[in-house]
């Protein structure tokens, strides 16, 4: 079973995403901000894939972020953002992620990406046929105007 971080500072959203994630078969380690996720990484197994909210007290996403993507032994780990701030915002801090997440998070989305990055590693496209069916109708739907 392979192993994934979830660092988030709401215990709530914790327990949640960790108690769905035990159910799909991941195992899970938690931490409630940037600098507790650092020495669980520092002093135990390495994650195949690390979940991380972006406002957090004492260390947020953006500066752990950072840090794990400076480290050689932690940089390959896929790193995604879950977060109700806006993209633009969290890329400004910290633009080495793999993936973006909106709170609050559609669990299929959240899924689809988790086993694309584990599948791909990080920095992978997602692929057409992991797209969940609700963003297959919204991207149908849209219709872009000609330029002038």
């Amino acid at each position: 079973m392979k192993l994934v971080l979830i660092v988030e500072d709401e215990y709530g959203n914790a327990e949640v995403l960790q108690l769905l994630l035990e159910a799909e078969g991941y195992r899970v380690a938690v931490a409630s901000n940037g600098k507790q996720a650092l020495e669980i990484l520092r002093d135990g197994e390495h994650p195949a894939l690390i979940l991380s909210d972006f406002m957090m007290p004492i260390m947020n996403g953006g500066e752990f972020g950072t840090v794990v993507k400076q480290d050689a032994a932690l940089s390959r780990i896929p790193f995604v953002f879950m977060s109700g701030t806006s993209e633009d915002v969290v890329r400004r801090v910290f633009e080495g992620y793999d993936a973006f997440l909106v709170k609050p998070i559609e669990l299929e989305s959240l899924l689809a990406t988790i086993q694309r990055l584990m599948a791909d590693g990080p920095h992978a496209q997602p692929h057409a046929e992991q797209m969940s069916e609700s963003t297959r109708q919204v991207l149908e739907g849209m219709r872009v105007p000609p330029r002038d």
